[in-house]
């Protein structure tokens, strides 16, 4: 086609080429209209022509500067622009002489190479990661449009081939290193000596912008780098996050550990570490949490028997397949530990620990404190009516024995008048031991008001309740309880009552008592009186 006039439709054209990069790239083309200021050309693609051209007519050799106006798929529209006095130090530029013929065959081969590397280089051009290809004296042979935007890199010096180290050097001009400046001299060095020696170690640049580009350097064959920056601040602050995450678990006071889907442990904090005595470099191997579970026997709970030892690790490990939970153990030291499984999106599961010890301490306190007369540290009240009611309900579940006994200090009153207050409480916490020295397990006794006490003897029949009040009176009888050198005489009246199914509940039943109570005291006190079985529902105002 070279030099050749063609004919389509009834008009003329001239066979022309478009040639740039000095020279080094041109691409046949048919110019359809030519005129003084332009010209428009078809081509078999237009995809890589950057905006600055040259346009070679073949069959006069006439070569014109040009600007590209408009492109479509196959065609440009060029305007002419102004020659530029040549330097006459400077060599003529390839594109001005005529090319030397060449054959048809190799022109093509030659055509087809071009294209593809103009392909590849407006690829390039295209791509997020700064791309710097560098020949063996590293010089910059191609120097992408992401690695100019990310370096504010302008296009006069980037097509001026510089070095590596004006690069380099350009990049302290803008101030884009994250360093002080007596750093920066060793910084370029240090840079410079990895790319020179081809060293293909990443590393990630922190920018005063606050971007992070993580830098690897390739040798080529023919002695060239090719040096990418990749954008990675979206990565590298979620590694940050992750990190602060990592260390924050590492050190909390609670225990963490983390399971893969088949239960290996692939985290475990220090608390975590601590507590199965086990080291970082072992965690690294991902042990099974079966595993864990039988080491040292730590995590048995106290007090388990050999079969509950044995069968422990794998009623453990069903509890933790099976899912989200909250469970509380107590292990062999004796710590109360509250533990919550949580199902994770990968198939894992998180599991915290939570040394609760302290609080279970609390609340035993405070169980203590709202059910315990503080004075004799019996129970107080409200505890013991509470349990009356339990022990009432399995007596009408099962038809078994209930009674009660409801104890008064005899003249407590003239005791603090001419003892004193301090005598007086000792005294109530004299009474208080004597009850309990003699109760068994699942009697209950309690401070029911100022000198009052109530005894609850559960699976006893009246005659046996009357002999254990017997027996409380006579031991209160014989104490002996000094003050001051004087002796404080000291006894008590007690009333007896057994639940029968005529009554109409437990109150009927303490009724019962009280009022037997109040006939022993009205028949002289430090006496024992049982409530008849035919009077269940006799007078009292004792209970609120």
């Amino acid at each position: 086609m070279s030099g050749q006039v063609s004919a389509s439709r009834g008009r003329t054209f001239l066979a022309g080429k478009i040639v740039f990069n000095f020279g080094r790239s041109a691409f046949d083309c048919t110019i359809r209209q030519l005129t003084d200021s332009g010209a428009t050309v078809e081509l078999e693609s237009t995809f890589g022509i950057p905006d600055h051209v040259q346009l070679l007519v073949v069959s006069s050799h006439q070569v014109r500067p040009c600007k590209r106006l408009w492109q479509s798929d196959r065609q440009l529209g060029l305007a002419f622009e102004e020659r530029r006095t040549p330097d006459p130090a400077a060599p003529a530029p390839a594109s001005v002489a005529a090319p030397a013929p060449i054959n048809i065959p190799e022109r093509r081969n030659r055509d087809i190479l071009r294209g593809h590397m103009l392909a590849l280089r407006a690829a390039l051009d295209q791509i997020p990661v700064g791309i710097l290809l560098l020949d063996a004296d590293l010089k910059a042979l191609f120097i992408n449009q992401a690695f100019r935007n990310m370096w504010k890199l302008p296009d006069a010096v980037a097509d001026r081939n510089p070095t590596f180290a004006d690069l380099m050097g350009h990049g302290c001009q803008i101030m884009a290193y994250e360093l002080p400046k007596a750093r920066l001299e060793a910084y370029v060095a240090e840079r410079a000596h990895l790319v020179s020696i081809g060293d293909p170690a990443p590393i990630d640049l922190r920018r005063t912008n606050g971007d992070v580009v993580r830098y690897q350097c390739t040798p080529l064959p023919d002695g060239g780098r090719m040096v990418s920056y990749t954008p990675v601040t979206d990565i590298v602050r979620a590694s940050d996050k992750l990190k602060v995450l990592t260390d924050a678990l590492k050190n909390v006071e609670d225990g963490v550990v983390l399971l893969d889907r088949d239960l290996h442990a692939t985290f475990l904090n220090r608390k975590m570490r601590e507590f199965w005595e086990i080291s970082e470099g072992e965690v690294a191997r991902h042990p099974p949490y079966v595993a864990l579970l039988t080491r040292n026997r730590r995590a048995v709970p106290a007090g388990s028997t050999p079969e509950q030892v044995r069968t422990f690790p794998a009623k453990r490990i069903a509890e933790i397949k099976a899912g989200d939970h909250k469970r509380d153990v107590q292990t062999s030291d004796g710590r109360n530990i509250r533990i919550h499984c949580t199902t994770m999106a990968n198939g894992g599961r998180m599991l915290t620990f939570v040394d609760v010890s302290d609080l279970v301490r609390a609340s035993k306190q405070l169980e203590v404190l709202a059910t315990t007369d503080p004075l004799t540290s019996l129970f107080n009240r409200r505890h013991f009516l509470t349990v009356l009611d339990a022990e009432w309900s399995r007596f009408q579940r099962y038809n078994r024995s209930l009674s009660v006994l409801m104890l008064d200090v005899d003249h407590f009153k003239a005791v603090n008048d001419r003892f004193g207050h301090s005598a007086g409480d000792e005294a109530l916490k004299a009474v208080a031991r004597v009850c309990m020295a003699g109760k068994r397990k699942s009697d209950i006794v309690g401070r029911i008001g100022g000198e009052e006490f109530a005894v609850l003897l559960p699976e006893t029949s009246l005659s046996r309740a009357r002999m254990v009040a017997e027996r409380i009176r006579k031991r209160v009888e014989s104490l002996s309880l000094v003050e001051d050198g004087r002796l404080i005489p000291l006894t008590i009246s007690i009333g007896v009552a057994e639940a029968i199914t005529a009554m109409s509940g437990a109150d009927a039943l303490v009724r019962g008592a009280d009022a037997a109570l109040y006939r022993a005291k009205s028949d002289g006190r430090n006496r024992v009186v049982c409530s008849p079985a035919d009077e269940p529902k006799l007078a009292g105002t004792w209970r609120p």
